[in-house]
């Protein structure tokens, strides 16, 4: 007999700001990619209805998208949810696939440096799991999360690429402040169209020092 796979998880990305910065919905992108093709849900909460999305987050796959809190839309599973915290006392384990169906994050992990606005979250009587000591990208959070809780592997035995430099042109690089999980190639995974958004804004920073 084949073994059964536990059905995909939820993850909701509370939107905790009334814009969109565009390495947000490149990160938006890839987490609904990445959970479609995982049989996962990813849900948008907190959307502003004034927020008009991109056009590559209209046409993404996999994600919903909905103007009500977190609390209202699991009023009833608030038991179900798991807080992604990096303040919280204890890391996340398969077990905890067993537990919770809905994996919260407040879509502000990759603050540099972390302003802790998950905060505004855990005020909410969640119950809260870390992700290890090291500040993630908030699709790098999901994608751990989904490992962990879905493939079943623990949260230290993830390979990870921390702080990765990435190179602007011959004589220039950018040193990345967060942690990845490290791909097939070596290299950090990152959403489609990222590596080329953080080259061109460091070129405009350079530029502007010249």
């Amino acid at each position: 007999m084949a073994d059964v796979k536990p059905p995909g998880k939820t993850f909701v990305v509370e939107h905790l700001d009334d814009e969109l910065e565009a390495w947000s919905s490149l990160e938006y992108a890839a987490i609904a990619s990445e959970c479609h093709a995982t049989g996962a849900q990813f849900l948008l909460s907190s959307v502003p209805t004034s927020l008009k999305l991109p056009p590559n987050l209209q046409q993404a796959k996999g994600l919903n998208v909905e103007t009500r809190s977190i609390e209202e839309i699991y009023a009833d599973k608030k038991d179900k949810v798991c807080l992604l915290d990096p303040a919280a006392a204890k890391d996340l384990g398969p077990e905890d696939g067993d537990t919770f169906d809905i994996f919260l994050f407040g879509g502000i992990l990759g603050d540099d440096p972390p302003r802790d606005r998950t905060s505004e979250l855990r005020k909410k009587g969640y119950q809260g799991r870390r992700l290890g000591p090291v500040q993630m990208s908030t699709d790098t959070a999901v994608r751990v999360t989904r490992m962990v809780v879905q493939d079943r592997i623990a949260v230290d035995k993830i390979p990870y690429l921390d702080h990765p430099e990435l190179k602007i042109n011959k004589n220039e690089s950018t040193q990345m402040p967060f942690r990845y999980v490290k791909g097939e190639n070596g290299e950090p995974i990152m959403p489609e169209g990222m590596v080329e958004l953080i080259i061109e804004d460091s070129a405009k920073g350079l530029n502007d020092l010249l």
